[in-house]
């Protein structure tokens, strides 16, 4: 298992650096950064679902795990891939890449083309995630792997509402230039990448088999891991707020006072009083 796993994870490393030249070239061509995100989204659930469906054992035909799997990922593909592509259709440019290319001046193509392929490497520990759920050996369905599933659906159930608070907000003309507070806005600053990070959760817990059938199932915690780190410290989180707080100003550190950054709770749930 280990040695078809190692071929398979190299295959797919291949087609996401190559997926991400493409995003790089699109992006040069047109002048619009939003299509770097279009790529990822569409080109990490094509590829890990494809990688989903091998069978480790020659011959042997997909199992009901595998293509489990390789249906959730799809989903999710569709499902944020065609969110983004509109917004990109209608919206254009993503402030966090614009941001990045202002500041590297004459130096952004190159330096864009090593991020994206940055981005591509990391993108192959999302998808050995997914490769470990899909090729667990156990037999038959478990919990887990009905528990894996219910995590998924509920995350982009609760990434498509935020989607959806968010754009009927910036529809309404004397909201221009405003902040979206309302719904799950009002619990987190950014509810949408919650819920994306709760997605990743789902493949280690499909993965992970306590009988130790499957003991590279652990590594399937580097998706939920990996995320949170990149939405919550590099990528996600920090440049959007930098773009908000330029945008925005006293209005948006405000509402970073009274609301969480990430975890949709209320904010005073989450603090505790000072002894007196």
């Amino acid at each position: 298992m280990l040695i078809d796993l190692i071929v398979t994870t190299l295959v797919v490393a291949i087609a996401l650096s190559a997926i991400m030249t493409g995003a790089w070239w699109v992006q040069r061509k047109t002048g619009n950064t939003g299509w770097i995100d279009v790529f990822w989204t569409f080109g990490l659930g094509g590829t890990a679902s494809v990688a989903a469906l091998l069978p480790l054992t020659e011959g042997a035909w997909p199992q009901l795990r595998e293509i489990l799997v390789a249906a959730l990922v799809l989903l999710w593909s569709l499902r944020l891939g065609w969110h983004i592509l509109l917004r990109t259709h209608s919206v254009g440019d993503d402030p966090r890449y614009r941001n990045l290319i202002t500041q590297w001046g004459k130096s952004a193509g190159r330096q864009m083309f090593f991020q994206l392929q940055i981005q591509a490497a990391v993108s192959l520990l999302l998808a050995l995630s997914i490769m470990l759920a899909a090729q667990n050996p156990h037999p038959g369905i478990r919990i887990q792997d009905v528990l894996g599933p219910l995590i998924l659906v509920i995350g982009i159930i609760g990434e498509a509402i935020a989607d959806r608070q968010l754009r009927q907000f910036k529809r309404l003309a004397f909201n221009r230039g405003g902040i979206c507070d309302a719904g799950l806005w009002g619990l987190s600053r950014h509810p949408n990448y919650f819920f994306e990070w709760l997605c990743w959760c789902a493949y280690p817990v499909i993965a992970i088999d306590f009988t130790g059938r499957n003991p590279y199932g652990w590594f399937a915690l580097l998706a939920p891991l990996c995320m949170y780190w990149l939405l919550t410290s590099v990528s996600g989180i920090p440049p959007l707020e930098q773009h908000m707080e330029r945008t925005r100003g006293d209005a948006y550190r405000a509402y970073q006072k009274r609301t969480n950054a990430f975890f949709p709770f209320p904010k005073a749930a989450l603090t505790t009083q000072a002894p007196r």
